[in-house]
């Protein structure tokens, strides 16, 4: 495997009634408070009143930046720069999803940076190491958000969605309340599903050699999510799956799996091309395009996408070659994401192939992309094109 450091300073608070570590967590930071949340979900849940109830107990000074969009947008981003710049605040406190959190981190580098916080998330400039702490408090499992440096960002004016990682906001704390994830919708928790087992992918089929515990590890998250999903999209207000699938969604991305490798990540680009220009939920893109891509790196590398076969979805070896294992993984992959209600080709959300050019340029960052497979141009295009 490859040489690695590994940094995660995110402490967790999992389980039932966690909300109420805030007035604990806390006052570490200050007490000047920016909360940020999405649509209003966390108002008709009554999550809203549970977070301010425990802020107001620790006389905290609450500023509110609402509406963070699904594909959280730089307008968002730079406004709640604004607010803390203006209002002298201590502290982030993220309360939703991957979309809330990303924003939240993002707003965080902006605040010291002296110069456009697009420089950051275009990894032109470095997050400040004196970025806005922060803390989250999760309503959503798929992201992993939680637990990472991780942030992705659309300029909307431009179509361009783009990404960065820094240690230096990655959330000192996190709180996953199960229950708080009861309110997530069928097709937002098949979503989520989805996002969990590509975060698997992009690190299990990596750039670099002898890295079996971190594909066992891959495996294990993997064969839970195939285990748990199809029962909890039947049944959302399940605690046990939703505690299950929850912790799924942080280990799959807290840089456990990517210990030493080199992921690959195209699919992610790919599908943040698509939904930069087209605003679609990112879990039912990556539905469409994973096992389209998985099609074309089989046909350059097979066996990988076999042993994943055998490994996770129980495939027969026995008198076969890694192609054609490899072929029944991928039907697999695409029988078990249709089984939970996830879409299955571009068309199904009104897109044609009139922005084809367009989509392959976004995703193209170099000329190729994607280190288990290196892709060009004309893959992704084909690549696209087959989602279609």
């Amino acid at each position: 495997m490859d040489n690695f450091e590994f940094h995660n300073q995110t402490k967790i608070l999992f389980g039932k009634g966690q909300v109420s570590s805030l007035k604990n967590e806390l006052p570490a930071y200050g007490n000047r408070v920016l909360l940020v949340y999405g649509g209003g979900s966390i108002k008709k849940s009554g999550l809203y009143d549970k977070v301010i109830r425990e802020l107001k107990e620790i006389d905290s000074t609450v500023i509110e930046l609402a509406g963070v969009e699904p594909n959280p947008r730089l307008t968002t981003v730079n406004k709640g720069i604004n607010l803390i710049r203006e209002n002298q605040l201590d502290f982030i406190l993220a309360v939703g999803g991957g979309s809330v959190i990303d924003s939240a981190k993002a707003i965080a580098a902006g605040v010291p940076y002296d110069g456009d916080v697009w420089d950051i998330i275009t990894s032109k400039a470095k997050a400040p190491s004196n970025s806005v702490p922060i803390g989250t408090v999760l309503t959503i499992a798929g992201t992993g958000s939680e637990m990472n440096g991780n942030s992705v960002i659309t300029d909307w004016d431009t179509n361009t969605k783009a990404f960065f990682n820094s240690n230096h906001v990655l959330p000192r704390f996190s709180i996953l309340d199960p229950e708080l994830t009861f309110s997530v919708p069928r097709d937002q928790t098949v979503y989520g599903s989805v996002d969990i087992m590509a975060h698997v992918f992009e690190q299990y089929f990596h750039a670099s050699s002898n890295a079996p515990l971190q594909e066992r590890i891959g495996e294990a998250i993997l064969s839970t999510v195939i285990e748990t999903a199809p029962k909890l999209v039947n049944d959302l207000n399940n605690y046990e799956y939703r505690e299950v699938m929850l912790l799924n969604g942080t280990l799959a991305l807290n840089g456990l799996t990517g210990m030493g490798v080199n992921p690959d990540w195209a699919t992610h680009l790919i599908e943040h091309a698509v939904s930069a220009v087209h605003d679609i939920p990112h879990g039912g893109g990556i539905a469409i395009i994973a096992p389209h891509w998985m099609e074309h790196v089989a046909s350059v590398r097979p066996e990988k996408v076999a042993q994943l076969g055998v490994r996770v979805f129980g495939l027969d070896r026995a008198g076969k070659t890694d192609a054609e294992l490899a072929a029944e993984t991928i039907q697999s992959l695409r029988e078990f994401w249709k089984s939970i209600g996830a879409p299955t080709k571009l068309s199904d959300y009104g897109i044609d192939d009139k922005e084809i050019e367009l989509m392959t340029e976004r995703a193209m960052l170099a000329e190729q992309i994607g280190n288990y497979v290196p892709l060009t141009k004309e893959d992704v295009r084909k690549i696209l094109r087959n989602s279609l």
